[in-house]
């Protein structure tokens, strides 16, 4: 059992568009180098779940705590009270969405360095060799001055990753890192990902790949319509199934 302290506390976590409730009233922690692995069918409210950590959804009630600290969310609808705060704690957050998200303009070693230059005003030199030491580590850096559209998608998914990696974040998101993916590009990603989770990093990963959720997640939480419907190890998930939602979902899946 993992007795650090939490990095990530989210408790009863309630979000709506318009009439259609997506969570209804989520809590869950992740602690210092768990890797948890969300899975469940679309609409379950994966994707909204891993927004509203660092409020890019902000949840209509509920309270987010990143490090013990607890994000301030005031009014009715609510929204995040202190700017500085905001910022400080997504300079934290290293987000990897499905779509990659680079800046087509901009070299891939400009783009890894954006962040760091801009929002954490670091040195320009320390950001430089740093950026060509993640592009390194995710295996391109022999592309640092290509532009996004001369890489593949793998390629350009994993850019997206040493962007993350650039900002030394507390916690890795990654919401569906390969839906965009053909198999082959998909498992290049996927290698890095396990790379980073054997670095003993602390992610949460939305995945549609159940034997990548089992290969690598310390914990598997399964969400149905909006709520938690099961949360274990991956063995407890996968083969002492509780849950006949799950069963049937994982029946679905192919497991």
């Amino acid at each position: 059992m993992n007795s650090t302290p939490p990095v990530i506390e989210l408790a009863d976590i309630h979000k709506s568009y318009g009439d259609i409730a997506v969570l209804k009233g989520v809590s869950l922690t992740a602690r210092q180098g768990e890797v948890v692995a969300l899975i469940g069918s679309s609409g379950s409210g994966k994707s909204t779940l891993l927004r509203c950590i660092n409020m890019l959804e902000v949840p209509e009630e509920g309270t987010v705590k990143i490090g013990g600290e607890t994000v301030e969310l005031s009014g009715k609808p609510r929204k995040p009270s202190n700017e500085r705060q905001i910022r400080r704690i997504r300079s934290e957050l290293g987000m990897v969405f499905q779509s990659f998200n680079l800046w087509s303009h901009m070299s891939v070693l400009d783009n890894v360095m954006e962040a760091p230059l801009h929002v954490q005003k670091r040195q320009r030199d320390e950001v430089e060799a740093e950026a060509l030491e993640m592009l390194d580590k995710v295996g391109i850096r022999d592309k640092a001055h290509s532009y996004p559209s001369q890489l593949s998608g793998g390629q350009q998914q994993r850019a997206a990753i040493a962007r993350a990696l650039c900002i030394n974040p507390r916690v890795m998101l990654f919401d569906e890192p390969t839906s965009a993916l053909d198999p082959e590009l998909e498992a290049e990603v996927l290698r890095v990902i396990k790379l980073l989770a054997d670095e003993g990093r602390t992610m949460l990963l939305v995945t549609h790949d159940m034997q990548f959720a089992r290969t690598i997640a310390d914990r598997i939480i399964f969400l149905h319509q909006g709520l938690i419907e099961e949360e274990g190890t991956a063995e407890e998930v996968f083969q002492s199934t509780r849950s006949p939602r799950l069963r049937q979902f994982l029946s679905a899946a192919g497991h």
